[in-house]
C-alpha cells in the first residue's frame, strides 16, 4: 500500500469515526453533554490565558525596544518579576477579594483555593475547572502592572516600583475588579466592559499617570522654554516584535473573555470577537499613520505600533457586539485618540517614555464609551459614572501609595545614577555590553 493510499484510508476512517460521533449529538438534538462543555469552557480558559501570559513578553519587548540602551536590562526585570509578583497577589488575597463573597464594594480577605470536589464526584453543573478560571483572570492582573512600567521607565527604583505592583495587583486592581466583573455595585447598575477597557487598562492607565507626575519627567526631556527633547528608543524591531505580540494575546485577551466554549454559540461569539479585536488594531494602525502622515509630513513608527494597541484597547470593552466595519471605526477612532494625546501629555510636561497613558487610559476611556454604539442595553449614563468611580478610587489610592513611598524609601534614581543608567547603577548589567561604556574594541 502507498503512503498516498494508507493517507487516503486514515481520511475516510477519521471522517467515518467522526459522523459516528457526531450523529447521537445531531439525532437527539439535545445540546452539548455537560462533561464535554466543562472540558471545553476549561481549555478555553487554560487556552485563552496561556497566550494572555505571553502578552507580558510582548510588553517587555515592547518596552525594551523604546526605552534607551543603558536602560533595557531593568525594564525586562521589571517586566518577568511584575508578573511574578501578580500571580502571587493574586493567590494571595486578589482573587477572592475581587470574587469572593462580594456584597457590593468589595470580596473577602482571604486565601484562594481551588474547589473541584463537585466535578470529581462527576457533577459538571459548575461548567468549568476552578483553576482554570483563576488562570484566566491571574493574568489579565498583570497587563495593569506592564502599564505603569512603561510610563515610569527610566528613572525609577526598581524595588519601590515593585512594592507598587504589590499593592496594585493585590488590593487595587482587584477592588475595582469587584465592583464589575466580581458582581458588585457597578454591575448591579449595568455597567458594561466584557474585557476590560476600564477595569484593566484605564485603572492601569490611571495608576501610571499618577506615577509618572509624581514621580516627574526625565532630566533633559523638556526645556525651561516648553521645548520637547525626543529621546529615541533603543531597538524598534524589538518595539515592532513586541506589538505584533500583544496583538496576538489580545485574542485570548478579548476572545476567552467569552468566558465559555461548550455550545457552537459560543464558538460563533468567539470567532466574531477575534474577527472584531483584530480589525479595530488594523483600523488603528491605518488611522494613526495617516494622521502622522497629515500633521508631520511623515509617518511615525511609534504612532502606527501605539495606533495598534489603541486600536485593540478601545474595542476590548465590547469585542462581541460590532459588526466588523464598526469595529474599524471604534479602532480608527482610537489610533487617532493617541495621536493627539501623546503630543497633549508633552506640552503637560507628563513624561510617558512609551505612551502607555495615552494608548491604555485614553482609549480605555473611549472604548467604555463606545460601547452603548453597538450595545443597546448599555447607557452612556452607566458607562460615564463607572468610569469616573473607579478612576477617582484609582488616582486616590495609587497617589497615597506613591507618595508614602516617596518619602519613605524613594522612589526616583539620583541624577547621577539616571544618567548612567539603571541597568548599571541597579543591576550591574548591560543589556548591549558590547556597545556599554566599557567594551573592548579588538
Amino acid at each position: 500500500m502507498t503512503i498516498s493510499m494508507k493517507k487516503t484510508g486514515l481520511a475516510a476512517a477519521a471522517a467515518t469515526a467522526l459522523l459516528a460521533i457526531a450523529s447521537p449529538a445531531f439525532a437527539q438534538d439535545a445540546g452539548v453533554p455537560a462533561e464535554t462543555q466543562f472540558i471545553l469552557n476549561s481549555f478555553s480558559f487554560l487556552f485563552s490565558g496561556a497566550i494572555v501570559m505571553f502578552m507580558a513578553a510582548g510588553f517587555a519587548m515592547l518596552e525594551s525596544g523604546l526605552v534607551r540602551t543603558k536602560n533595557v536590562t531593568t525594564i525586562l526585570l521589571k517586566n518577568i518579576s511584575l508578573f511574578a509578583i501578580a500571580g502571587i497577589m493574586y493567590y494571595l488575597i486578589g482573587y477572592n477579594l475581587m470574587y469572593m463573597d462580594v456584597s457590593g464594594w468589595i470580596g473577602s480577605l482571604s486565601l484562594w483555593s481551588a474547589d473541584d470536589s463537585a466535578a470529581l464526584g462527576g457533577d459538571f453543573s459548575g461548567g468549568y475547572s476552578a483553576t482554570s478560571d483563576w488562570f484566566f483572570q491571574m493574568v489579565f492582573v498583570a497587563t495593569a502592572a506592564s502599564i505603569v512600567s512603561g510610563t515610569v521607565a527610566e528613572r525609577i527604583k526598581l524595588w519601590p516600583f515593585l512594592i507598587f505592583v504589590v499593592v496594585l495587583t493585590g488590593v487595587l486592581y482587584p477592588i475595582t475588579g469587584a465592583w464589575t466583573w466580581g458582581g458588585g455595585w457597578l454591575s448591579e447598575m449595568g455597567f458594561s466592559d466584557f474585557a476590560g477597557s476600564t477595569i484593566v487598562h484605564s485603572v492601569g492607565g490611571w495608576a501610571a499617570l499618577t506615577g509618572a507626575i509624581i514621580l516627574g519627567a526625565r532630566k533633559g526631556k523638556y526645556g525651561e522654554d516648553g521645548s520637547v527633547h525626543p529621546m529615541p528608543g533603543s531597538n524598534l524591531p524589538l518595539a515592532t516584535l513586541g506589538t505584533f505580540v500583544l496583538w496576538l494575546g489580545w485574542f485570548g485577551f478579548n476572545g476567552g473573555s467569552q468566558l465559555a466554549m461548550g455550545t457552537g454559540a459560543d464558538v460563533i461569539a468567539i470567532a466574531n470577537i477575534y474577527g472584531n479585536t483584530t480589525m479595530a488594531a488594523a483600523g488603528g494602525v491605518v488611522a494613526a499613520m495617516i494622521l502622522t502622515q497629515i500633521l508631520y509630513k511623515k509617518v511615525d513608527l511609534t504612532m502606527a505600533l501605539n495606533g495598534a494597541l489603541a486600536g485593540l484597547v478601545s474595542i476590548t470593552a465590547a469585542p462581541d457586539t460590532p459588526t466588523i466595519g464598526s469595529a474599524i471605526i471604534i479602532g480608527a477612532i482610537g489610533g487617532i485618540l493617541v495621536v493627539v494625546a501623546v503630543p497633549l501629555l508633552d506640552k503637560l510636561k507628563i513624561d510617558d517614555v512609551v505612551g502607555a497613558v495615552s494608548v491604555h487610559l485614553v482609549c480605555g476611556i473611549w472604548g467604555t464609551l463606545a460601547v452603548p454604539f453597538t450595545n443597546d442595553g448599555a447607557s452612556f449614563g452607566t458607562q460615564i459614572t463607572g468610569i469616573v468611580a473607579m478612576g477617582a478610587f484609582t488616582i486616590v489610592a495609587s497617589s497615597i501609595v506613591w507618595l508614602a513611598l516617596k518619602f519613605t524609601v524613594g522612589i526616583r534614581l539620583s541624577e547621577e545614577e539616571e544618567a548612567n543608567g539603571s541597568d548599571a547603577t541597579e543591576l550591574g548589567l548591560e543589556a548591549y555590553p558590547e556597545f556599554g561604556k566599557g567594551s573592548q574594541r579588538f
